[in-house]
């Protein structure tokens, strides 16, 4: 399972999308805006009233928790007075001026460890909701190993994790558990101190929660906390993960859905995005990571298990520094999706030339394949060779390939000559050759 984390406005837009599917017995306002700037918040009160009308919380929305901790949530009690669409405005600008530290860990309220710094740029606007602590609940859902884990609390909040063993009830099912065979066992398990009238209404909000953790494809799922007022829910804070091996499939549920770079971290390449978005509308998986885009080593590699024996091989004999990327193509592309990935590989590859003067290396490596159509995906990538014959050779690039698996013979004919009628070098090899052996004779040659 690939799991890929999407701001709290996402999560809580899915299942309010879905909402009647899932919660039937249940209201939820979904009151939210996802902003940059004060300014985008003034024009988004222009088309949504409660905006103006009620009393707000602003928070930052970039996949990072314990924001109350870091003094990151603007709310109704830190100062006299609601915060008003006004108030709110001005603390998102002064929050996104500069850079600000965040702690990830505290000791009580004392930070520990090193802080990350970055700048603020997404920002998630609510209604404040009244509520009484009593009326605070958590519940959130994973998987652990073969099985799909429930977890429930009668309290909710900060503190929730500091006395997890205590305050935690865990549920797990098998992945052949049935939906019946699943109520019976939450009903069973309702935390003892859930308040008595909401035991019912926690069950059956319980239910679909996991309920929608599963069919929603969700790798992780958390509220915490949610407000319970009868039959009326409010979700105050939420974390979530998508499985993101389902992405094609999820098109229509999950909606226009993003997948940020984490608070701290170094942004995402348009290359490694775009790569991104194409594995999320496919049944065949794309990857691609950027390690060291100036490096001479490169490589497109057919299988996640062939990618990290090929990337241990490089790293093995010419040192982890050499090699500019890491990632596969596999699951059986179509020969569009394999051009479209061979030719932004070769864009990254052919922008600038080895820097020492050498010739740049292009490793096209796999196992033997169980059904991809060896043929049909060297179809993609010779018609990306096509388009890149004048920058490969400007750049200096050989190119060492091992392939086996259905009509690989054909694959690997066709290749060949593509390359000699295009005045590339090739050197190809079948599955009679040791899988990693293209990375010594590529590394060895002078």
């Amino acid at each position: 399972m690939a799991q890929k984390a999407i701001r709290e406005y996402d999560a809580k837009s899915i299942l309010a999308k879905h909402w009647d599917k899932y919660f039937p017995d249940f209201t939820y306002s979904y009151e939210t805006v996802l902003v940059t700037s004060g300014a985008e918040l003034l024009e988004a009160a222009k088309e949504k009233p409660w905006l103006k009308e009620k009393p707000l919380v602003a928070k930052p929305d970039m996949l990072f928790g314990k924001r109350g901790k870091n003094g990151l949530v603007l709310f109704k009690d830190q100062k006299p007075g609601d915060v008003s669409l006004e108030k709110a405005a001005a603390w998102i600008d002064e929050k996104s001026k500069e850079d600000v530290e965040v702690y990830f860990s505290f000791d009580g309220d004392t930070p520990t460890g090193e802080p990350k710094v970055d700048r603020l740029t997404h920002f998630i606007v609510e209604p404040f909701t009244p509520h009484d602590q009593s009326e605070e609940y958590y519940i959130s859902a994973t998987c652990v190993g073969d099985e799909d884990v429930l977890y429930m609390s009668a309290e909710g909040g900060m503190e929730v994790e500091e006395g997890w063993d205590e305050k935690v009830t865990e549920v797990a099912f098998p992945i052949t558990a049935t939906e019946e065979e699943i109520a019976e066992k939450i009903k069973a398990n309702i935390p003892a101190d859930v308040k008595e009238e909401d035991k019912e209404n926690f069950a059956k909000f319980a239910i679909g929660f996991f309920k929608a953790y599963r069919e929603l494809n969700f790798a992780y799922l958390e509220i915490n906390p949610f407000v319970m007022q009868g039959t009326k829910i409010e979700l105050l804070d939420m974390v979530a993960k998508l499985d993101d091996t389902a992405g094609f499939m999820m098109v229509e549920e999950w909606g226009d859905v993003e997948y940020p770079t984490a608070f701290g971290m170094e942004a995402k390449s348009p290359e490694v995005e775009a790569i991104e978005e194409a594995d999320a509308k496919t049944g065949a998986s794309l990857k691609l990571t950027l390690l060291k885009p100036e490096a001479r080593i490169w490589t497109m590699v057919a299988g996640g298990g062939a990618s990290v024996v090929y990337a241990d091989t490089i790293a093995d004999f010419a040192g982890i520094e050499d090699l500019a990327n890491y990632g596969e193509y596999s699951g059986g592309p179509t020969t569009g999706e394999t051009k479209f990935y061979a030719e932004t590989i070769l864009d990254l590859m052919t922008r600038e030339k080895d820097p020492k003067g050498r010739d740049k290396i292009l490793i096209i490596g796999g196992a033997i394949a169980n059904f991809t159509d060896v043929a049909k995906t060297f179809t993609g990538i010779i018609q990306a060779f096509e388009e890149y014959a004048d920058k490969m050779k400007d750049v200096g690039i050989k190119i060492y390939v091992r392939r086996g698996g259905p009509n690989y013979e054909k694959g690997l004919k066709d290749i060949k000559e593509a390359a000699d009628r295009l005045g590339l070098e090739i050197h190809v090899y079948g599955p009679e050759t040791h899988v990693t052996d293209i990375v010594r004779m590529a590394l060895e040659e002078k």
